[in-house]
């Protein structure tokens, strides 16, 4: 026969003890300014006045709002930019890196330094990198005779340049997961490829590929998750006001801080970015579930 309900709570009643502190953390941490936020997306808030209901109007002021427009294509064009980069490299590094003999281990972990860094760090970095006088990119282009350039400050090059910095911070943690889904991948089928004469490209794509599928689709996931809410770049190398390379992180920190002071816009931002990222964090589990 089973416990009755009282009997069962009764009997972890010490877990339960345990385990409040860290619910109670994680509430006031997670969920607590998940709903103040949704709740200060139908108010008006700034500095000056007292909160007040507005209902939709916050939504209706960013929708007519020019720049909604440009951040979100931006920051879809820096997410596309990022994924052909970003997603591709990774993959590539990591297949040359699984056919190395010797040395595999410094390769790993030259390549996944760069994650360790803390994100302000690596974006000064590269502004000293970028730095149209005596930044190290200029200083090799004027060596092989080539024109230099503007980099993040130029409007045809900014965005690449964004991208250049994220993918180099980023790319180390999704290699190592790379390298860990090509080694568990049986060699038999390598070994089978090889007898039926198959190159090394018809073994990337009949072999690795497919027997990483799993592992493809949820980093392409994670990585637009990740990529959509790209802020230190753009926020540090050109500005809250460039527009062209504002993106909505970017804009939402203009509404709150930098501008408008209206944390009803930012919050309302927010939610829709929110919205977007929960289709994609939906889908995400959903696939994991399916695998599982």
């Amino acid at each position: 026969m089973g416990k009755s309900l009282a009997t069962r709570v009764r009997d972890n009643l010490t877990a339960y003890g345990f385990m409040a502190a860290g619910i109670a953390v994680f509430a006031l941490f997670s969920w607590y300014p998940l709903v103040r936020g949704v709740i200060l997306s139908f108010q008006q808030v700034n500095f000056v006045t007292d909160p007040e209901w507005v209902g939709l109007a916050n939504f209706k002021a960013i929708f007519d709002d020019p720049l909604f427009w440009t951040a979100w294509k931006n920051t879809l064009v820096f997410t596309g930019i990022a994924l052909l980069l970003g997603y591709v490299v990774p993959f590539a590094l990591a297949v040359l890196i699984n056919e190395v003999r010797h040395a595999k281990g410094f390769f790993r972990v030259a390549v996944y330094l760069p994650v360790m860094l803390p994100p302000i760090v690596v974006v000064l970095l590269w502004k000293y990198f970028y730095d149209p006088g005596n930044g190290l990119f200029n200083a090799i282009l004027k060596g092989v005779h080539l024109p230099t350039l503007q980099w993040h400050q130029s409007s045809s090059t900014a965005m690449l340049s964004l991208v250049l910095v994220s993918t180099w911070a980023n790319m180390g943690g999704a290699l190592i997961m790379y390298l860990a889904a090509l080694q568990n991948i049986p060699g038999e089928l390598y070994e089978a490829a090889e007898m039926e004469g198959a190159s090394i490209w018809q073994r990337l794509r009949h072999v690795t590929i497919p027997q990483m599928r799993f592992i493809l689709l949820v980093l392409l996931l994670l990585q637009i998750v990740a990529t959509m809410q790209v802020f230190i770049e753009p926020f540090q190398l050109t500005g809250v006001t460039n527009t062209d390379t504002i993106t909505v992180m970017v804009l939402i920190y203009r509404y709150a801080f930098a501008v408008n002071y209206d944390f009803g816009m930012a919050a309302a931002m927010s939610v829709l970015l929110f919205i977007v990222l929960g289709v994609f964090s939906a889908l995400y589990l959903r696939l994991t579930r399916d695998e599982a």
